[in-house]
């Protein structure tokens, strides 16, 4: 489909949970959330239909993500169910990978090719911090764990934030010297609960490549990040700027939230329910939030919040 600013939508995001086993101060409450009734979220079922229809006009690429996916129990039935949906191209997978020593082979073998992995720092304790309960140790174990499952690509997610991770720059962009992988620094969004963090904190992404002098650009690979390569690397440098230059023109995706929500844009409170429709009813439905995609997100920095209407959690990103 084509939606009514000529932007082609071929990306759709599932949350397949709200749920999740860290508490990252940009995302979700430090409480978690209240768990919410059986009746109140997709079923399995209902995911696979609402792909099954989203296919239908016109999506080809499949992005599950949570709070934390690795935590739904059905979660490679899930993912297996997705990739055998005819027109279905790709399906890709965002986690914070603490559970991916148990998991990273079925999800391999269910049909999932990339893989996304959070990680904000590299110093333990700052870990335990942004993650309020985690482990960095845990999460090397999974990261090792899906270089091991070999998957197609292997993506390291790092939000900028000033004062916290900006000194590490340049060790985490180290990380694609070593392993065959991308490392991505995203601006960090304000959203509804970001109450924790100061002006300071919302840096643009040039300050990556004031970092890394010896960065230079490479070829676009169809996502909305800048691509950059340093001299040797395996893996290529990734810049994703919602905040201080927007790619709402470019954008090709829109979201459905564990709740059965389609939400036409991040940014947006708009919500389109697919939940206890039938197939014809949820194309119906996505049709409508795919022609009632925004131009724009509107303004986002400290002094404007996201206008969303949920925590990141409770989206996915």
């Amino acid at each position: 489909m084509i939606d009514t600013f000529g932007r082609s939508v071929t990306y759709l995001r599932v949350s397949v949970t709200d749920l999740c086993n860290l508490r990252c101060r940009y995302c979700m409450p430090e409480d978690g959330v209240c768990k919410k009734e059986h009746a109140d979220m997709l079923t399995e079922d209902e995911f696979i239909q609402a792909v099954e229809a989203a296919v239908a006009l016109g999506i080809t690429k499949l992005r599950i993500t949570g709070g934390e996916p690795l935590v739904k129990k059905n979660i490679v039935s899930i993912c297996r169910r997705a990739t055998r949906v005819p027109g279905i191209r790709e399906v890709c997978l965002t986690t914070n990978g603490i559970l991916l020593p148990e998991l990273a082979r079925p999800l391999k073998e269910a049909g999932v090719s990339r893989l996304n992995l959070s990680l904000d720092t590299l110093d333990p304790q700052k870990y335990a911090h942004i993650t309020r309960n985690g482990s960095l140790d845990d999460f090397w174990k999974g990261f090792h764990a899906a270089l091991d499952a070999d998957f197609q690509k292997i993506k390291l997610n790092a939000v900028l934030i000033g004062g916290f991770n900006d000194d590490e720059i340049l060790p985490l962009a180290e990380l694609t010297r070593k392993y065959p992988v991308d490392v991505r620094f995203i601006e960090m969004m304000p959203m509804c609960d970001s109450s924790g963090f100061g002006p300071e904190a919302y840096i643009p992404f040039t300050r990556v490549l004031e970092a890394l002098p010896e960065a230079v650009p490479a070829a676009k690979d169809g996502g909305v990040a800048k691509l950059f390569h340093l001299p040797g690397a395996l893996g290529n440098i990734g810049l994703i700027s919602p905040v201080s230059a927007h790619f709402c023109g470019e954008c090709n995706r829109i979201r459905l939230t564990a709740d059965g929500k389609v939400k036409p844009c991040l940014h947006s409170n708009a919500e389109y329910s697919l939940k206890g429709l039938d197939f014809d009813g949820m194309k119906a439905q996505l049709e409508a939030a795919i022609l009632g995609k925004p131009q724009w997100h509107g303004d986002l920095d400290a002094a404007h919040k996201s206008g969303a209407g949920r925590n990141m959690n409770q989206i996915g990103g």
